[in-house]
């Protein structure tokens, strides 16, 4: 048996590519405005099952009207497909990429792939298959991911995947974008779709012990399961707050859909307060705007997403925010929560001042849910991280591990062993483990890619630009239409983008093809 557990959810089938790359990086990209579609979040995932003809016939433009390298969309009658020339050879596939509907006729075509403008999933213009992801029809996570892929490449043996959630693989990402979302709007696998494909799934399930010399684990209700091999992806956990004041109840750790949904209904109309500047936090703030009577956000930095985005990107994101009611309170950190009853109805900063609050979302970070491992001979690092090698193994035989609790090493900066908590990543995580685990040892080939909504507007980033030292911006950061190189010494590590697609996955496209961005290519 092969047993994986984890936190999170999903990934399958698709069947769309995209675009049209010139040999120049960034030839023809300019900035296009909005892209009319609101943001990429707010689109409807495609539907996880459609059963088409075999084929479709239809005449859709001359041989001469596609020059080499170019995409177009055609109408087959019955709906539309992406028709591409590469080498004088033609292919065709459908037109959107089935993650979130991008047009893939507005990616990026290279060597023989299409990769999305959204998120920069990658799909093999002759097949279809992916080759980065993500792409398939929902996002999931490395614990799905491996499972699937397990299936996918012919593993016929018992799958057992136990999560803490109570609920079917659901886009998690999502609840922090769409608080009123319910977890079956949301679900992305259900019980059905697992059995067909015979994944077993326990759910609030916590495994409490792992014994890698019985190769066992054992759960808080008692339960033990034996296993041949074992994948961890257990995400992480809300990072701990020293505040007075804590048996108060409407203060949340964004979690489930439960917690969204009631977020949502204690904010509206009311004071709602954030704690912390972290992605899920800002965006949080921003879907409350609509519902809440004020906003508030509490920041221990001058600036939010200077670590990850520079402090001008930070500063020019503060303004969107501000603009939208949303009031700041930088440098600061929370001294004491007051109740009524066992209700908050304030917050106190240790500047002293004191907020009024209705309902109150920590949004401070994380750190890797692996407290369980601690006696159970898999390495840990000194932050609680697992520690793997190229193929995701950890330092115990058969035992491997992805997505958030990992330190995994990362070529493009000579296998330094580095921690890259997104979404993208940890689907990469979940198939090169499943294929480690099979025998057919893969190693990680992908480029860091995630990004965020607020207020209609997505920011994409693609590279690993953790210790940059300058940021190099072109565009107009008052409009919200630019593009940011991020730098260290003279390479560009990393790139992000707003209004500005499909830049972000033309950097991706060059950097995943081995190649070295300069600092003076892009001033």
């Amino acid at each position: 048996m092969f047993l994986c557990f984890s936190i999170v959810l999903v990934n399958l089938n698709m069947d769309g590519l995209s675009p049209n790359g010139k040999a120049s990086p960034f030839a023809e990209c300019r900035p296009n405005g909005a892209l009319g579609h609101g943001s990429d979040d707010d689109s409807t995932p495609l539907p996880l099952y459609h059963k088409p003809r075999d084929y479709v016939e239809a005449s859709v433009c001359h041989v001469k009207d596609l020059e080499n390298g170019q995409m177009r969309e055609v109408d087959l009658g019955s709906g539309r497909a992406l028709l591409i020339k590469e080498h004088g050879e033609f292919s065709a596939m459908g037109h959107k990429c089935p993650h979130y509907g991008a047009p893939l006729v507005k990616g990026v075509l290279s060597k023989g792939h299409v990769r999305c403008p959204w998120h920069g999933a990658c799909f093999n213009i002759a097949t279809g298959e992916i080759e980065d992801f993500p792409g398939q029809c929902v996002q999931s996570s490395a614990g799905l991911v491996c499972a699937e892929t397990l299936r996918q490449e012919g593993f016929t043996d018992r799958i057992v995947m136990c999560t803490m959630d109570r609920h079917p693989p659901y886009d998690r990402p999502k609840l922090s974008k769409s608080l009123d979302s319910t977890a079956e709007q949301l679900r992305l696998r259900s019980v059905e779709f697992l059995q067909d494909h015979d994944i077993e799934l326990l759910t609030e399930k916590e495994v409490v012990a792992i014994d890698v010399k019985t190769r066992s684990v054992t759960f808080d209700d008692g339960l033990r399961m034996e296993y041949r091999k074992l994948f961890i992806a257990t995400g992480s956990k809300p990072k701990p707050m020293n505040y007075k004041g804590k048996d108060v109840r409407n203060v949340f750790h964004l979690r489930t859909p439960e917690d969204a949904n009631s977020i949502a209904r204690l904010a509206n109309n009311k004071n709602a307060v954030i704690v912390g500047t972290s992605f899920v936090g800002m965006e949080v703030a921003a879907a409350l705007t609509d519902k809440a009577h004020s906003v508030s956000v509490i920041g221990i930095e001058s600036v939010t997403f200077k670590k990850a985005l520079g402090e001008k990107v930070g500063k020019a994101i503060m303004k969107l925010f501000e603009a939208n009611r949303v009031k700041f309170y930088m440098l600061n950190e929370v001294s004491e929560m007051i109740g009524h009853h066992g209700q908050l109805k304030e917050v106190v900063l240790k500047s002293g001042k004191v907020l009024r609050a209705d309902v109150c979302v920590i949004g401070a970070g994380s750190v890797p849910a692996t407290g369980f491992l601690k006696q159970s001979g898999i390495h840990l690092d000194s932050k609680g991280f697992i520690t793997v090698n190229k193929t995701m193994q950890t330092n115990v035989d058969g035992v491997f591990a992805g997505g958030d609790v990992v330190m995994f090493p990362f070529p493009p900066r000579n296998n330094k062993k580095v921690n890259i908590p997104h979404w993208q990543m940890a689907h990469v995580h979940g198939r090169v483990a499943a294929l480690s685990m099979m025998g057919r040892a893969s190693e990680i080939k992908t480029v860091p890619y995630f990004w965020s909504a607020m207020f209609g507007k997505t920011i994409r980033y693609a590279g690993y630009g953790d210790g940059f030292d300058d940021v190099i911006i072109q565009g107009d950061l008052d409009e919200l239409r630019f593009v940011a190189f991020y730098t260290r010494s003279e390479e560009v590590v990393a790139v992000a983008s707003m209004n500005y697609d499909p830049i972000v996955s033309r950097v991706a496209e060059v950097l995943g093809s081995g190649k070295t961005i300069k600092k003076r290519d892009v001033e």
